[in-house]
């Protein structure tokens, strides 16, 4: 059977689902969710329970090496049409990995050998990748951009015929940022005690996993907007009493990507909801608040904040700061971009 390229996530678990097996799983990428959701439903599906006491293997990479897992790879299933042998953490490998190569190039079709290199990637344009190209599947799991998380969350709440708000999904962005796993966890959590598709809210988001929905990164990303003093000085108040939970390198990051965005707006010459939307990769739903701040902030003045969260930024870090603690650089920084 001829390996197949640029297949999606989507794509290999309904292959599975339809008992459509390739010889070789190559999971690689910076992104553990989905090499883990593959690997696992490999483990957990293809095999029945009788079959996976003499057909399912599991080696894990620092603990195991190439002649090993060609060995298992080559033998056949026992009363079972597939046997599998799935080699986690196979980024701690220590020879080469490219001595796989051999056996890649002809692989035993009875057998569903799954790679899980974690944390890295491979060439696509060197040998290994050809040879899992053409035997199987070669599937990279890219860590999803900040700002892309918030739709993935609903779409994900969607699938489980659930429902959440936007804000309540930003609340769970800021809260475990990019971190795949860390969110479906946390959901899983939530949906246990919530009824059957109902709304994950920012209330119950704030009394089940303690972020607070009143105070902030996008509160206070809103405050700003509005250049509302009062309510921006109360977030970086409760921040500063709370600087574990609310870090400068979490908040300036936020903040450089909103206004360099609102910024951008000031650009555009069509200002219609849709096209604000998709130009600046937003939520519709948060049009509204780039529309205030680009009237409540000229294009000198954005620029300007531009360089002060660059400066904090570095001085948060160290640089041309010998003793200012997080806490006053925040209430510096906030005045500045305020005044």
């Amino acid at each position: 059977m001829a390996g197949k390229n640029d297949v999606s996530f989507n794509q290999i678990i309904a292959d599975l689902r339809n008992q459509i097996y390739y010889p070789i799983y190559f999971l690689f990428g910076d992104e553990p969710y989905y090499i883990d959701e593959i690997s696992d439903y490999i483990e957990t599906h293809v095999l029945s329970d009788q079959e996976k006491e003499f057909n399912q293997t599991i080696l894990y990479g620092k603990d195991t090496d190439i002649a090993t897992i060609s060995g298992f790879a080559k033998q056949y299933p026992m009363m079972a049409n597939y046997q599998v042998l799935i080699i986690k953490e196979a980024q701690e490998l220590k020879k080469n990995i490219d001595d796989l190569i051999p056996y890649i190039l002809q692989p035993l079709s009875s057998t569903l050998l799954v790679i899980c290199f974690k944390y890295d990637r491979i060439d696509r344009r060197k040998a290994l990748a050809k040879a899992v190209e053409k035997q199987g599947v070669l599937f990279e799991s890219s860590r999803l951009y900040d700002t892309k998380v918030p739709g993935w969350i609903e779409e994900y709440v969607k699938k489980l015929d659930y429902s959440i708000t936007v804000k309540a999904a930003y609340m769970l962005t800021e809260f475990l940022g990019a971190d795949l796993s860390k969110i479906v966890n946390e959901i899983k959590k939530l949906l246990i005690i919530i009824p059957e598709k109902t709304a994950i809210t920012e209330d119950l988001v704030e009394e089940n996993i303690g972020i607070s929905k009143d105070f902030n990164v996008f509160e206070l990303q809103k405050a700003l907007g509005n250049k509302d003093v009062y309510k921006a000085n109360q977030i970086i108040y409760y921040f500063s009493a709370n600087p574990r939970e609310n870090p400068l390198a979490k908040i300036i990051p936020i903040l450089y990507a909103f206004f360099s965005k609102v910024l951008l707006y000031h650009s555009l010459p069509d200002k219609s909801r849709n096209n604000v939307a998709g130009t600046l990769a937003i939520n519709p739903f948060f049009v509204g608040d780039y529309e205030v701040t680009a009237r409540n902030y000229s294009i000198r003045k954005l620029t300007e904040i531009v360089e002060i969260l660059r400066h904090y930024d570095l001085r948060s870090k160290g640089v041309d700061n010998v003793s200012a603690a997080e806490g006053e650089l925040l209430k510096e920084m906030i005045y500045k971009i305020l005044h």
